[in-house]
């Protein structure tokens, strides 16, 4: 059964790992990684992003305006951009490489170890990948949230919350972890061997054909 289940697992693995990755690009981009919802003015909403602030009017539509300098933007989105960059590039790698180590792969058929350790390899690459995609928005969710609690600032001053991109970001790194997990899984199983029953009775069977032959006159 688990030579059955082993191509099933890697096509999963795969799907998981370039949904994942998909997604982790698409959270890099979206400048949606915290919104502010004015009270004075409650048709226009404030979006932060790593790259670019953006305001929504109602009748106006989405304004942005890209950050004039990295250094000016605050700590957690300045490691973001550089963890961000990171989980994407890993991730490409990853899925790369485990393509290539495929068993449906007709590629490098003979040479099954070195597919194994691509497979392997590729596997922890996108692993990775996912852990480095939910650490920043990770850390942007518990600064938001500590920002929204803090006593010190005044309760006139609008306070920033979620952006739809943090659940993105959460998204694609289960997505990534899962799709590396279950490639390494497909590593971790072992080949089906036939039974020593099997031949022990094989085995009885020849040796009776033989008498068999032999008593014949």
């Amino acid at each position: 059964m688990a030579l059955v289940y082993q191509p099933m697992m890697q096509l999963s693995g795969i799907l998981f790992s370039l949904l994942g990755w998909v997604l982790s690009c698409l959270t890099t981009y979206l400048p949606q990684w915290k919104n502010l919802n004015l009270e004075l003015n409650e048709l226009e909403i404030w979006t932060m992003g790593l790259w670019q602030a953006c305001v929504v009017q109602e009748e106006g539509g989405m304004q942005c305006k890209d950050f004039d300098s990295f250094l000016a933007l605050p700590p957690e989105l300045r490691i973001s951009r550089i963890l961000m960059f990171f989980s994407n590039g890993s991730g490409l790698l990853g899925l790369l490489l485990s393509g290539f180590g495929l068993d449906c792969l007709k590629i490098g058929e003979r040479q099954q170890e070195q597919k194994k350790r691509l497979l392997l390899f590729g596997g922890m690459l996108v692993w990775i990948s996912g852990v480095t995609a939910i650490v920043p928005v990770s850390w942007v969710a518990h600064s938001t949230v500590q920002e929204f609690w803090d006593e010190n600032i005044p309760d006139i001053v609008p306070r920033w919350d979620f952006g739809e991109a943090l659940f993105v970001g959460w998204l694609a790194g289960f997505c990534l972890i899962l799709g590396g997990s279950l490639l390494n899984c497909t590593i971790c199983s072992t080949e089906v061997h036939p039974s020593p029953v099997h031949y022990s009775v094989a085995e009885q069977q020849d040796q009776c054909q033989h008498l068999e032959t032999e008593t014949r006159p």
